[in-house]
């Protein structure tokens, strides 16, 4: 019997990278899911979510903005867990990626605030850059500062904290399926610099044009993965992660090779 029969989940901002993947996996294991989008009649957002394995039977799509009030309630209804992954953001053109971060932290902050205050058991899950093929159509910003290291563009980031999108939506259902699961999770699966990430892609792609390597970096860090390994979670390697994500950017038209 999969884990998932008979159970009804909710998933917000369900066209996302990460949350496209969840979906995906939860249809996979059996669950009935309610997801959520901001037009569910736009194709380039709901297509690939509705030819997914048990879609049919067992995909039920929702408009919602997180801006309008009471307009998840209907998503929410009838659910034994809601895995939250939309975010509103107020793009700013100079440094889309701060307001991003920023409208993440304040999310989880006022999540933690209002669980508290309404008895909900609440596991928050943090990810840095999420690599790995993509489902939707479109390129995400994690993504792009892979394409930033192929391409010598200038980052902001001296190391890349990698983690697969397919680990981190696992690692979403693995917290909402183990009763012990408490707490904040930081999913990052590898810490590598520029040099060290063109080096396993030249491995990789002998004939792809990459940017030349760059010094290695002297600052490297880790994140701990003790808790979440305690919880079962599990990282793919490196390599498969980005010959997986290369794959994906290639079938999809966004790099030739």
């Amino acid at each position: 019997m999969s884990t998932g029969q008979g159970k009804t989940v909710c998933v917000t901002g369900a066209s996302g990278y990460i949350a496209s993947w969840l979906v995906k996996l939860l249809l996979q294991k059996g669950y009935t899911v309610k997801a959520t989008v901001r037009d569910p009649k736009d194709p380039k957002k709901t297509e690939h979510l509705r030819s997914l394995d048990g879609a049919k039977e067992r995909l039920h799509l929702f408009k919602a903005d997180l801006l309008e009030e009471g307009a998840f309630d209907a998503a929410v209804d009838g659910c034994q867990g809601v895995f939250h992954t939309a975010s509103p953001v107020l793009i700013s053109v100079t440094d889309p990626q701060i307001w991003y971060v920023l409208s993440k932290i304040l999310a989880e902050e006022a999540g933690w605030k209002f669980a508290e205050g309404n008895g909900i058991d609440m596991v928050s899950m943090n990810p840095r850059l999420c690599i790995g093929p993509l489902l939707n159509p479109t390129l995400m910003t994690s993504v792009e500062q892979l394409l930033n290291v192929m391409s010598g563009t200038p980052t902001p980031f001296l190391n890349y904290p990698f983690v697969d999108v397919r680990d981190v939506a696992s690692a979403h259902i693995q917290e909402f399926e183990v009763p012990s699961a408490s707490g904040r999770y930081c999913l990052v699966g590898h810490v590598v610099d520029g040099f060290d990430t063109l080096k396993i892609l030249r491995q990789l792609y002998p004939t792809l044009t990459l940017a030349e390597a760059v010094n290695p970096s002297d600052s490297k860090y880790q994140v701990s993965q003790e808790k979440a390994k305690g919880l079962g979670i599990t990282f793919l390697p490196l390599e498969t992660s980005l010959r997986d994500t290369i794959e994906s950017l290639k079938e999809k038209g966004f790099i030739k090779i």
